[in-house]
């Protein structure tokens, strides 16, 4: 019975493998099939370059027989025939499209027409008119008179830089006497360099704001005479950089030193004008914004007298205190007419 039992137990341990053994078997099939796998791709690989290489070759082969054809000498002549080349194209763009489209935009949305004051042109005829006779104070003794027409064209225009700075504030009659004083003393660069403060100032008293245009005078006079050569700068840019000459003084020389239009030139008289006759799309606070104002519409070719007719006109007519509206051509077109005491305005 004992060896019965033994027999049946040593078949089923036969028959049933164990947990390590069912273990090693799955490792051993896992590494059959990477062993499998590797070789399987290297026989992929081998075969790719082999595809590749021949590829490789076909195509050199391609090439060289396309080479030998461009150039294959003929039976008859022995020449060599070339196959011509195919002839690049130039492209060229049509640089006239860019135009007709901005001509077509712009007849579709033709542009808007500049702002202009209403009746302007009538309002200046009528100033014309009443500055025919040139007897305003500015014709006799404005900048473009208080110069000395005997001296040398440089002194002459260092003498209008002179003129129009003391004149800013200060009275057209008072600006004459004082040049009158300065040319008896001996008005050139050298000589207001070599001038002293004191013997300037009893010169040019009682010109506005003397004492400063004392200290303006000697400055501007020394550095036109170490970076000029004694002469005044030929444009806006550095005219302006002088001490004691702005915009409207710069423009002014130019136009009466130089002959040179280069903007309007705008004193308290064109500025006062200018917003009484409305002729600013906005009232101006100030010259300068007076000045960018005009030339904004202004035809150009009106900029070189619209100063000299409008300063006479304010002296005269327009004053800033009673102006006399009842003798001015402009009474029933000027939005201002019949003002009362004003001054500014």
């Amino acid at each position: 019975m004992l060896t019965r039992n033994m027999t049946k137990a040593v078949r089923t341990n036969t028959s049933a493998p164990s947990a390590k053994q069912q273990t090693a078997a799955v490792l051993k099939q896992k590494a059959q099939q990477i062993v499998k796998a590797e070789c399987d791709h290297d026989v992929n690989r081998s075969k790719i370059l082999g595809e590749r290489h021949h590829h490789s070759t076909k195509l050199k082969t391609a090439v060289s027989q396309a080479h030998q054809t461009q150039a294959r000498p003929t039976e008859e002549t022995g020449n060599v025939q070339v196959r011509p080349r195919r002839k690049s194209i130039k492209v060229e763009y049509d640089s006239t499209a860019g135009t007709r489209d901005k001509e077509l935009q712009d007849s579709n949305n033709p542009p808007k027409s500049r702002w202009e004051p209403q009746d302007w042109i009538k309002q200046l005829d009528n100033i014309r008119e009443m500055r025919k006779n040139k007897d305003a104070p500015v014709d006799q003794m404005g900048a473009g008179k208080c110069f000395d027409p005997r001296a040398a064209p440089q002194v002459i225009r260092y003498q209008v830089l002179i003129s129009l700075m003391l004149s800013s504030q200060t009275k057209d009659e008072v600006t004459a006497a004082a040049m009158k004083k300065l040319q008896a003393h001996g008005l050139s660069v050298e000589n207001i360099v070599q001038t002293d403060d004191k013997t300037l100032g009893e010169l040019i008293y009682p010109v506005g704001f003397w004492k400063s245009k004392v200290k303006y005078m000697k400055q501007c006079s020394e550095i036109l005479q170490k970076q000029y050569n004694g002469d005044i700068p030929d444009n806006v840019t550095d005219l302006v950089k002088l001490p004691g000459i702005g915009p409207k003084m710069a423009h002014l020389t130019m136009a009466i030193a130089w002959n040179t239009v280069s903007g309007i030139g705008v004193d308290t008289h064109v500025h006062r004008i200018a917003n009484r006759l409305r002729w600013m799309k906005r009232e101006t606070k100030t010259p300068e914004e007076t000045r960018v104002g005009l030339e904004d519409w202004l035809p150009r070719d009106l900029w070189s007298e619209i100063n000299w007719l409008l300063v006479g006109f304010g002296q005269q007519i327009c004053q800033p205190v009673y102006p006399r509206c009842s003798d001015c051509l402009n009474r029933g077109i000027c939005p201002s007419a019949n003002l009362k005491k004003t001054k500014g305005r």
